[in-house]
């Protein structure tokens, strides 16, 4: 039997995805495929490449604030930009190179450049917003797809997880080729039915449920919250097709919070 299991974003909060991976490996539970949106993908493309949850969280810790850090543009002026630009290019608080030349540096220590070269089958999904289509990132193009221009193998690792991790206004599209990709959860939070198609028989899903709001509640809390109610929306058909879940809960992580 394969098991697969499919992370969901979440921000910062998305390291709590290489503690589940690592309680399942204390517990001799071995994951063949792995599926991985927007922080998802950060960390599944992490292990796909073979290195360890606790190694992965120690990369975390080394390059969170490189992978979050807002441009030095003032947040209310990159807004404004970002509203009233009209011409054909996206303006946005900040271009998100450096997770891809992050994740291209790490990468590269395994040998690895583009997302191919990955053993184990991944699965990234990701958005174009120009056609508002969904777009698959993987190494291995499931068969008997009447469609396989949904699928990307040709994509460095860094791009790979740009390009899912894009959140709207918080970064700008990720330009490849003649797409725009933007944050893979606007379509598909939590990629179980990709992660099926790679042959999995059980799919773990693990998603993010933010602290209850109450008249404790900051405005970061309320954020947080309906990110999580979106995100659980779009994803109620991959949950329903999961044959576990999982929620982790997180004591009023922000989406960026690095503290």
């Amino acid at each position: 039997m394969k098991l697969g299991i499919a992370l969901s974003g979440g921000g910062i909060r998305g390291i709590a995805h290489a503690g589940v991976l690592k309680a399942l490996e204390d517990n001799n539970i071995k994951i063949d495929i792995i599926g991985g949106t927007s922080a998802g993908s950060l960390v599944a493309s992490l292990y796909a490449m073979g290195y360890s949850p606790y190694y992965i969280y120690i990369l975390f810790k080394r390059y969170s604030k490189e992978l979050v850090e807002i441009n030095t543009v003032p947040i209310i002026s990159g807004i404004s930009n970002y509203m009233i630009n009209k011409k054909n290019t996206f303006k946005g608080l900040k271009s998100g190179k450096n997770i891809e030349t992050i994740y291209n540096k790490i990468a590269y220590k395994k040998g690895i450049t583009k997302i191919n070269q990955i053993q184990m089958p991944i699965v990234i999904p990701t958005v174009d917003i120009v056609n508002s289509k969904e777009y698959i990132i993987t190494n291995i193009i499931p068969q008997n797809q009447l469609n396989n221009e949904q699928y990307i193998t040709d994509i460095t690792v860094g791009k790979a997880v740009r390009a899912s991790s894009s959140f709207p206004a918080v970064f700008t599209p990720c330009e490849f080729r003649n797409h725009a990709f933007m944050d893979g959860g606007a379509l598909d939070n939590i990629p179980v039915k990709e992660v099926k198609k790679q042959g999995a028989d059980k799919v773990i899903a693990v998603k993010f449920d933010a602290d209850r709001i109450n008249e404790d509640s900051n405005i970061m809390d309320i954020i947080m919250k309906t990110i999580d109610i979106m995100g659980n929306k779009i994803s109620e058909e991959s949950l329903e097709m999961s044959d576990f879940v999982l929620n982790v809960y997180t004591d009023k992580v922000g989406l960026l919070d690095t503290r």
